[in-house]
C-alpha cells in the first residue's frame, strides 16, 4: 500500500464530526454495506453515489471529532474511501481508522487544501511522503507517514497485524 491513486472528494470545513460522518439514527445498522449508504449524509446526501473504490476525502482540521463511534471509519471504508487527507484528526477517529484497518489518516499541510479541487485525481506515495496531483501536474509534500500505520491498515487492523 505504498502508492494510492484515487479521486478527491473535498469537504474543506474544519471539525467534521462523527455525527456528520454517520448520523446517530444509523448506528443500529450492522450491515456495513447498508451503513455506507448513509456516509456523510448530513453534509452531502449524494456522497455515496459519487465515490469510487480507492478515492480520498480532503477535509479541514480536526476531522472525526465528536463521539468515539467506530461506525464512522467503517462507513467511509465501505463506501470506497481509502484515505482521509486533513491537517489534523481527532485522536479517537485516528485510532479507530487504523486499529480497525479501515482507512489511512494522512496529515497534510493546511495550505494544500486550497490547491486541490474536488474531483482532482491524486497519487499518494507513502514511501516518499508525496502527493502528486495528476489533474494539475503538481506535487505536494505530506507529513512523514509511519510505515507501521500503513502496515496495520493494509493487513486489516490490529487483530490481523503480525509485527514479524
Amino acid at each position: 500500500m505504498k502508492i494510492l491513486k484515487g479521486n478527491v472528494h473535498k469537504y474543506a470545513k474544519d471539525n467534521i464530526d462523527t455525527d456528520v460522518i454517520i448520523p446517530g439514527p444509523y448506528l443500529k445498522i450492522h450491515d456495513f454495506k447498508e451503513l455506507a449508504k448513509h456516509a456523510l449524509e448530513g453534509l452531502d446526501p449524494q456522497f455515496p453515489s459519487k465515490v469510487n473504490q480507492g478515492d480520498f476525502i480532503l477535509a479541514g482540521k480536526n476531522f472525526g471529532c465528536g463521539s468515539s463511534r467506530e461506525h464512522a471509519p467503517i462507513a467511509l471504508h465501505e463506501v470506497g474511501i481509502t484515505a482521509i487527507l486533513s491537517p489534523s484528526f481527532a485522536r479517537i477517529f485516528y485510532r479507530n481508522a487504523v486499529d480497525g484497518g479501515y482507512l489511512l489518516p494522512i496529515e497534510i499541510d493546511e495550505k494544500i487544501i486550497s490547491e486541490i479541487d474536488d474531483s482532482d485525481t491524486l497519487e499518494i506515495n507513502l514511501e516518499t511522503n508525496t502527493i502528486f496531483n495528476i489533474t494539475k501536474n503538481k506535487t505536494y509534500l505530506i507529513k512523514p507517514f509511519p510505515e507501521l500505520i500503513s502496515k496495520i491498515v493494509e493487513c486489516g487492523g490490529l487483530i490481523n497485524f503480525n509485527p514479524e
